[in-house]
């Protein structure tokens, strides 16, 4: 359970995330900006629990995919994750929007919810009891949330522009190398899911 819950955190990227929405950052203020999240941390968490509860069911019974196939697909999904932040490193992708819901929505979807995150969810499902995956699920994005909250708050207690400037290229930096557990992540998964598939080892 304990590694699931960690593959999730290193998947969604809340370091990522902190960075990827630096231009609403500096237009909201902390009240705001922390609604924003937390509203889009909840669209998130309904995502994934609904493929939580549905996307085995989905992809199993309706179109007859095994599920080590599924396994393979997520893992190149994710490793192409891992490719996206280790080459291309932090981008300002989203803007500022005059209705703060819209904007939730625009962060749920696709930064913190996407073929990655979708993917671990079904595997969550797979691989864990009712009870205990929904839980995980709970715990990463209440976490996530926590670690967005606690950097914001680093953030503004940096009095000097100088300090701030570094702190910035730090978070970068945590960007670029999340990516190679990201990319190992992946890699797992399509090992795992083609000894799986042949009844290797």
């Amino acid at each position: 359970m304990l590694s699931s819950i960690v593959e999730f955190l290193v998947m969604l990227n809340p370091f990522a995330l902190f960075l990827y929405l630096e231009p609403i950052r500096k237009d909201l203020s902390h009240r705001d900006f922390m609604m924003v999240i937390f509203k889009a941390t909840l669209i998130s968490f309904s995502v994934c629990l609904l493929f939580f509860f549905s996307g085995d069911l989905f992809f199993r019974r309706i179109f007859n995919i095994d599920f080590e196939s599924f396994r393979i697909f997520g893992g190149i999904i994710i490793f192409s994750y891992a490719y996206f932040y280790i080459v291309k490193g932090q981008k300002a992708l989203i803007i500022i929007k005059e209705n703060l819901d819209d904007l939730a929505s625009e962060i749920a979807l696709p930064f913190m919810v996407g073929a990655g995150s979708i993917s671990l969810s079904i595997l969550l499902a797979h691989d864990h009891a009712i009870l205990k995956g929904s839980l995980a699920l709970f715990l990463i994005f209440g976490l996530n949330f926590l670690v967005i909250f606690l950097l914001k708050k680093l953030r503004d207690s940096i009095e000097t522009r100088k300090f701030k400037t570094a702190f910035d290229k730090n978070m970068e930096v945590l960007l670029r190398l999340n990516g190679f557990f990201i990319g190992a992540i992946g890699i797992n998964m399509v090992l795992m899911g083609i000894k799986n598939l042949f009844g290797i080892g």
